[in-house]
């Protein structure tokens, strides 16, 4: 299972690629840097929140993981 610094840096990267990703495709869209900052940002920080969460979730699940052995001889 990942830490809870882990999950936190992980949600951090993700978050600054994708804010780029929304204000790029929102400036191309709108062709407005003010309007595409904006979204950016609001996107962000809703975002920010929503997937460390999901990830917590994710992190108490065995899905999808091999189990280790109880014991090994």
């Amino acid at each position: 299972m990942d830490t809870h610094k882990r999950t936190f840096l992980k949600t951090v990267s993700w978050r600054v690629v994708a804010t780029f990703t929304t204000a790029g495709v929102t400036f191309l869209l709108t062709g407005r840097l003010d309007f595409a900052i904006s979204v950016g940002v609001a996107d962000s920080l809703v975002k920010f929140l929503i997937y460390y969460f999901h990830e917590r979730l994710w992190s108490r699940t065995r899905f999808g993981q091999d189990r280790k052995p109880e014991y090994e001889i």
